[in-house]
């Protein structure tokens, strides 16, 4: 790293410019896989405000003529944080980076800074793309990454509260309406195999944030999951085959006379009736009615870095966009694509218009 030639050169973001810079990294970085790495330097708040932001100020100072010029300086925080971003970083060793920067930007702020400042200072470092921790439950996602979402729900708090009233009236309405025939869902299920009703799974929601998924169980219990874990791999990258099924010559993507199925299975899964509990996850909020479909943690584990985006703004549903304009016809990628449309131009109309799509999306034929 060759350090900028002329400080006075640089622009220094404010916090809204800042942020927006760190989306558009993301998106760079998704396109180039080239990483970068944002520093975010605080000052003790034990000597007060005042001195804190002088103190800041003397950091920002320092942190100029110690950056390049190609890197991105600016407040994280107005006045509270500041922010670095390094970019066109090679995919190496993230530790010989770490210690690299760390010790070029330590010697700038010591030589700017007291002894009691640069010992009240709190550096803290984060990669793009950030590690996913996909066997734990919780939230993978690295939140300090992503600031500009954060902003956007502040700024659709209204639009959200109208979505989520649609979702709690809308599960509560369809599950009276549907009691008697998930009693009898749960009859033949009980009486054409071993095992329970509900079939449980973890699944990752918004922010990466873990949710049991609920379905009428459609397999046998005891399945070895590896035959779809592998067909999953292939989906997402691109390499799986479409499959005929039932003289369609068009074909979709999706594992063909999968002997894990019960009878009663390839029934509710042809009507999509498995579904219906679902529902209950809209109603306590781990789902929308529409929405991008929640993945399994092997799922997200297969993903590239942009197909993550699809998890970032909105909540999983049951139907979708992805749902009425193709479903398992189309590939991998064009369904995130779908789900990254609907996720920039929703609305309660586009919401009504898909829930009103979808029977006429079931009965063409789910697969």
């Amino acid at each position: 790293m060759s350090a900028a030639t002329s400080a006075s050169d640089r622009d220094v973001l404010a916090e809204e410019g800042f942020k927006r810079r760190i989306a558009v990294e993301r998106k760079r970085t998704e396109r180039s896989k080239e990483p970068f790495l944002l520093m975010l330097l605080e000052a003790g708040d034990s000597q007060g405000a005042s001195r804190n932001r002088k103190a800041l100020d003397s950091m920002m100072s320092a942190l100029l003529p110690a950056t390049r010029e190609t890197d991105v300086i600016g407040w994280y925080k107005d006045h509270a944080a500041i922010g670095v971003m390094f970019t066109g970083l090679a995919a190496t060793d993230r530790g010989s980076i770490l210690t690299t920067i760390l010790n070029r930007v330590s010697t700038a702020l010591r030589a700017e800074l007291t002894f009691d400042q640069f010992g009240q200072i709190s550096i803290s470092f984060h990669f793009f793309p950030d590690d996913w921790d996909y066997d734990k439950t919780g939230r993978p996602g690295n939140l300090t990454l992503y600031p500009d979402l954060e902003s956007a729900e502040n700024g659709k708090r209204f639009v959200l509260s109208v979505k989520r009233a649609m979702d709690v009236a809308g599960s509560s309405l369809l599950l009276v309406l549907c009691m008697p025939l998930f009693a009898a869902i749960a009859i033949c299920i009980k009486a054409s195999s071993r095992g329970p009703i509900f079939f449980k799974q973890h699944r990752v929601g918004q922010y990466g944030r873990r949710f049991t998924f609920l379905k009428f169980r459609s397999m046998y219990v005891n399945n070895d999951h590896s035959v779809h874990k592998e067909y999953v791999k292939k989906l997402i990258a691109g390499t799986a085959e479409r499959i005929s099924l039932n003289g369609n010559s068009e074909g979709v993507y999706k594992l063909a006379n999968d002997s894990r199925i019960t009878t009663i299975g390839k029934f509710l899964r042809r009507t999509s009736l498995d579904e219906l509990p679902q529902l209950l996850n809209v109603l306590w909020g781990d789902m929308s009615l529409v929405g991008p479909r929640p993945p399994i943690p092997y799922e997200l584990a297969a993903y590239e870095t942009w197909h993550r985006r699809r998890l970032l703004e909105v909540k999983p549903g049951i139907t979708g966009l992805w749902q009425v304009s193709g479903r398992n016809r189309v590939t991998f990628d064009d369904m995130v694509r779908l789900d990254l449309n609907y996720a920039t131009s929703w609305s309660p109309w586009l919401d009504f218009k898909i829930l009103m799509r979808t029977p006429g999306a079931v009965i063409k034929g789910a697969y």
